[in-house]
């Protein structure tokens, strides 16, 4: 099997981050290593993890300035693995899904694995109903109109070949988008993309940091953007 670096970008997550590493451990069976991005050593995930830390285990500073964006960047720059998983240390994402979009990449020879919400088979369990509806309506028109290959281009469950990350300049400024980011250049320039099934479930523990105002106009240049490839078959 193919080694993966499993990014995860924390902020006070001391609450969540034991019961994420346990779940990785027990649920994902390839060969994999964790990168664990802090912004600050303050920060209340530090004492929890090196209480439960094992040598695939690294607490990695984030290098760009605080922030999730930041943090995502960093660890995705940082990572040896052959593939790369975004996934947050709430456990909204359920572990045993990377084991699924490992197989795809394998078998269908993708640069981009996305987990969906939306495609069928895939669940959102809970959170705010006009983020779960933006995001949904974000995922099928592009998905629908634009021709991007999976119903949830939102999503930053995702896994990437590192091949393609090196190749590729991160321009996101704020919050999430780098995941739409990411899928919207892999489908510009015509590389391979592929989904599988995902149920999202609300955290329980912590606070979410995701600030859908502030960061949609962001959002919005990379969803417009995706309807380039289209438009360009049409002239």
């Amino acid at each position: 099997m193919h080694s993966v670096s499993i990014v995860i970008p924390v902020y006070n997550e001391g609450g969540n981050i034991k019961t994420a590493l346990t779940a990785i451990h027990e649920r994902v069976k390839c060969e994999y290593d964790i990168l664990i991005v802090y912004d600050f050593d303050e920060d209340n995930t530090l004492p929890a993890v090196r209480e439960c830390m094992r040598e695939n285990i690294s607490l990695v500073r984030n290098k760009y300035g605080r922030g999730v964006l930041n943090a995502i960047k960093t660890g995705l720059e940082e990572a040896s693995g052959e593939y790369v998983v975004v996934t947050m240390a709430d456990l909204s994402d359920p572990p045993e899904v990377i084991n699924d979009m490992l197989d795809a990449a394998e078998h269908e020879h993708a640069d981009v694995v996305c987990a969906s919400r939306y495609m069928k088979g895939g669940h959102q369990v809970g959170g705010p109903f006009v983020k779960g509806l933006m995001s949904r309506t974000a995922g099928l028109t592009l998905c629908w109109f634009a021709g991007v290959p999976t119903h949830d281009a939102t999503n930053s469950f995702k896994l990437y070949r590192k091949s393609y990350l090196d190749s590729v300049k991160i321009e996101s400024t704020g919050g999430f988008e780098l995941g739409l980011e990411l899928v919207v250049k892999a489908y510009l320039q015509g590389r391979k993309i592929c989904e599988v099934p995902t149920t999202w479930t609300d955290r329980t523990a912590g606070e979410s940091h995701f600030k859908i105002m502030k960061w949609l106009p962001s959002y919005l240049r990379w969803y417009f953007m995706a309807f380039r490839r289209r438009l360009s078959w049409n002239n």
